[in-house]
């Protein structure tokens, strides 16, 4: 991944705009910071009081973002064709995409399985580090958490209100004593990745920070820092269950590292190294298996209690930055900065089984529902891409708006799908719910 060095928090002078489209049809893809400013923008900049969008509101007509198409200098058709057209994809390999081109698995686009519920402009999502967008998660259909400035926050759908979970401009400390934790803790930690899960949260950090802490106590239960070498970011968290039932956690470094944490004895119970920067790691469902992917166009599929390569995963033509496993724990995905996602079969890994193609860039997060009906594919603005499993991957639902994505989840039960967008007018949480066709025979069931 590239070194933070190289992309300053306050390189954000020309920020990606929809209320300004006039005067600026192009972004290129780069690092995100802030806004000019900490507070949340009460009006657009065409003077319109800022308000959320409900799904009676899209029935109507109105824009699912709330952007006046009406009042402005462009049609959103004419719009979408110049991001489409002008868009500049990050990549780490100069590539000519050919070969990934003829790979490609033609999909039939009107898919119907996710619909538009409500955006939330008082909910701000925000990116710091335009390669790593894994900053939403959801814990159920109307609890999810996200980063908002220095904030990690938590909204409610339900009761519509949102609440500061931790404050991490300020310092952070842990209040309980645990070995290898940094009672002096941290300041102004960067955060660049999330994870939630059975009411633990962990946030990684710019400088290899990890910060873990549980919903349902006060304070903070631990910290540390994974390395003090200068490359290291934490790039990516997952929070499992192990087969002694205690959980753990497993953070995905640019020092090469990955490394297990157990938070029952609150340790380190692994560390793998590997030849690259590792962006992004999956554990499989049985726990025997890992997907690691990096800063090389082939990712690897690792033993998970040794760290030994089983096999690598020839295809991608630039650095990976997504993975994930399908419930049944024989399928999973991969997702890189050629703009494909890779889907393969751990029965035959020569290969993978399908080449999905995304419209604007790379495919910096991916997600499968719990019932592994769906896989939600991410590209790093404007699109959401939703995937009907049992079909084959041959018919998608397309989500489409304008901003820059810091994070998909589903919610545990499938309910739920949401969106975080960044953008400086038009920022904000989107949801969408599942459609749902019950009949007189399904009351029987």
């Amino acid at each position: 991944m590239s070194q933070h060095q190289e992309y300053p928090m306050e390189y954000a002078a020309d920020d990606y705009d929809v209320g300004e489209v006039e005067d600026d049809m192009y972004f290129h893809e780069r690092v995100m910071g802030d806004s000019d400013t900490d507070e949340d923008d009460e009006y657009d900049h065409l003077d319109n009081k800022i308000t959320d969008t409900s799904a009676a509101d899209a029935r109507r007509g109105k824009d699912i973002q709330g952007i006046p198409w009406e009042r402005l200098s462009v049609t959103r058709e004419k719009y979408r064709k110049t991001r489409i057209e002008q868009y500049k994809n990050y990549e780490n390999v100069p590539q000519s995409g050919e070969s990934s081109e003829k790979e490609c698995k033609p999909t039939r686009k009107g898919g119907n399985y996710y619909e538009f519920w409500r955006n939330t402009r008082s909910v701000k999502s925000t990116i710091l580090h335009f390669q790593l967008r894994n900053l939403v998660w959801s814990t159920t259909k109307h609890d999810v958490f996200l980063m908002s400035h220095f904030s990690i926050i938590h909204w409610s759908s339900l009761t519509c209100k949102k609440t500061e979970v931790l404050d991490v401009y300020g310092h952070v400390a842990p209040c309980e004593k645990h070995p290898g934790s940094l009672l002096e803790g941290f300041t102004q930690t960067q955060v660049s990745t999330l994870a939630v899960r059975d009411k633990l949260l962990i946030a990684g950090g710019f400088q290899g920070e990890l910060i873990c802490k549980h919903l349902d106590r006060p304070g903070v239960s631990y910290c540390c820092r994974t390395t003090y070498d200068d490359n290291a970011i934490t790039n990516a968290v997952e929070i499992y269950d192990s087969p002694s039932g205690a959980i753990h956690f497993m953070a995905s470094n640019n020092d090469c590292g990955v490394r297990d944490f157990d938070m029952e004895k609150f340790m380190l119970s692994k560390h793998f190294s590997f030849p690259w920067p590792v962006n992004h790691t999956s554990l499989s469902p049985d726990g025997k298996l890992l997907i690691i992917v990096g800063d090389d166009p082939e990712g690897i599929l690792v033993d998970s209690q040794r760290g030994k390569t089983i096999m690598p995963l020839k295809g991608h033509l630039d650095f990976s930055f997504a993975s994930a496993w399908h419930p049944d724990g024989q399928i999973f995905a991969t997702g890189n900065q050629d703009k494909t996602c890779r889907i393969w079969d751990i029965r035959n890994l020569s290969k993978s089984v399908a080449v999905l193609k995304g419209n604007l860039g790379a495919i910096r997060s991916i997600r499968f529902s719990s019932d592994g009906r769906f896989m939600a594919m991410a590209e790093p603005a404007d699109f959401v891409h939703v995937y009907d499993v049992k079909s084959g991957y041959e018919k998608e639902q397309e989500i489409d708006f304008f901003g820059e994505i810091s994070g998909v989840s589903f919610s545990p039960d499938t309910e739920s799908l949401f969106i975080g967008v960044w953008d400086r007018t038009y920022g904000s949480l989107l949801q969408y719910n599942r459609c749902r066709n019950y009949s007189y025979l399904d009351s029987m069931l």
